[in-house]
C-alpha cells in the first residue's frame, strides 16, 4: 500500500486523504480481536458527561482506551512499525517519524456519542502541525448513519481558541463553521490521514450496530513535543536511522508487525 504522488499532493494541499483498503480483512480481523478483549476487560471507559464536564452520562456513551501501546497489546505496539505505515507517514511528514500516541474510540449503537470540534494540535501544540498526522483506522464500516469522522478541509491552515468540553470529562472544544464539514465514509480497514492542525470530530451513532475507530498519532523529529517530548522508550522511532521495527523499542518488548499479526490471527482462531 505505497501512497501515489497526487495523494501526497493531496494531503499537503487539503491537509487530510482518505485511503480506502489500507487495511485487509486478516489485519483488520485481527485488530477487532483485540478490541474485543479489551472491552471483555472493561479497559473501555465512557467519557461523556451530562454537560457539566465531571458527571458521567448513563445515556450518551463514548469508550476510549487511551493510550493503548505499550502496556495493553503486543499487536498495538507492533502496529506503528508495520512497514506500510512507516512508509505512508514516512511520506506524509517525512523521516525521522516518531509514534507517540494510539486510542480507540467505540460509539456502542443507539446512544454512541460523537467526540466535539477540535484539533489534534490543540493537545499536542506542536509548533508547526504540518509536523505531526493522525491515522484514524475504520475498525467497522464508518459512515454519516453511526457517526463516521467529519473533517474540514484545509482548515490546518487557521487556528481556532479552544475551551473545555462540557460533554466530555477531558476534552476540549472549539466552534468552527460546520457548514464546511465533509464527512468520511470508510469501509473498515479504510484509514484517514489528517494533518495535527486539520478541524474534526464524530457524530452520534444511529444505528442499531456499534462503531470504532483506531487513531494513532506521529510527529517528525523535528517537532517540538513539549510536555509530550519524546524519549527513547515511550515514544519510539519508526523510521529513520533510530528506528527498531518495534523490537526493543518499548520497555515491554514489542515483536514486528508480522509476527504479532499472526500470533493474533490465530489466537483469534482458536477462540
Amino acid at each position: 500500500m505505497k501512497l501515489r504522488h497526487d495523494q501526497i499532493r493531496q494531503f499537503q494541499r487539503e491537509g487530510c486523504l482518505p485511503v480506502q483498503g489500507f487495511f485487509n480483512a486478516s489485519e483488520i480481523s485481527a485488530l477487532r480481536g483485540e478490541l474485543e478483549r479489551f472491552k471483555a476487560e472493561g479497559l473501555l471507559r465512557n467519557v461523556s458527561t451530562e454537560g457539566d464536564g465531571a458527571t458521567h452520562s448513563t445515556q450518551r456513551m463514548n469508550l476510549q482506551i487511551c493510550p493503548i501501546s505499550p502496556k495493553h497489546s503486543p499487536l498495538m505496539r507492533a502496529l506503528p512499525f508495520a512497514p506500510k505505515v512507516v512508509e505512508a507517514i514516512s511520506d506524509l511528514i517525512g523521516s525521522p517519524a516518531i509514534f507517540i500516541l494510539d486510542q480507540i474510540f467505540l460509539k456502542p449503537g443507539g446512544n454512541g456519542a460523537g467526540t466535539s470540534w477540535h484539533t489534534d494540535n490543540s493537545y499536542f501544540k506542536v509548533q508547526d502541525p504540518a509536523l505531526g498526522t493522525g491515522m484514524w483506522i475504520a475498525l467497522h464500516d464508518a459512515t454519516v448513519a453511526n457517526g463516521t469522522l467529519h473533517v474540514i478541509p484545509r482548515s490546518h491552515t487557521y487556528e481556532l481558541p479552544h475551551e473545555r468540553d462540557p460533554m466530555s470529562d477531558h476534552h476540549i472544544r472549539c466552534y468552527p463553521d460546520e457548514s464546511l464539514a465533509v464527512p468520511v465514509e470508510l469501509a473498515a480497514g479504510g484509514v484517514l490521514f489528517f494533518n495535527f492542525g486539520i478541524l474534526h470530530s464524530t457524530r452520534a451513532n444511529t444505528t442499531p450496530n456499534e462503531r470504532a475507530g483506531l487513531a494513532l498519532h506521529f510527529v517528525n523529529e523535528k517537532a517540538d513535543l513539549g510536555r509530550w517530548r519524546k524519549t527513547s522508550k515511550q515514544q519510539p522511532y519508526i523510521s529513520g536511522p533510530c528506528a527498531q521495527r518495534g523490537a526493543d523499542a518499548w520497555d515491554t518488548a514489542a515483536p514486528i508487525w508480522e509476527e504479532a499479526l499472526d500470533h493474533q490471527l490465530l489466537a483469534c482462531a482458536r477462540s
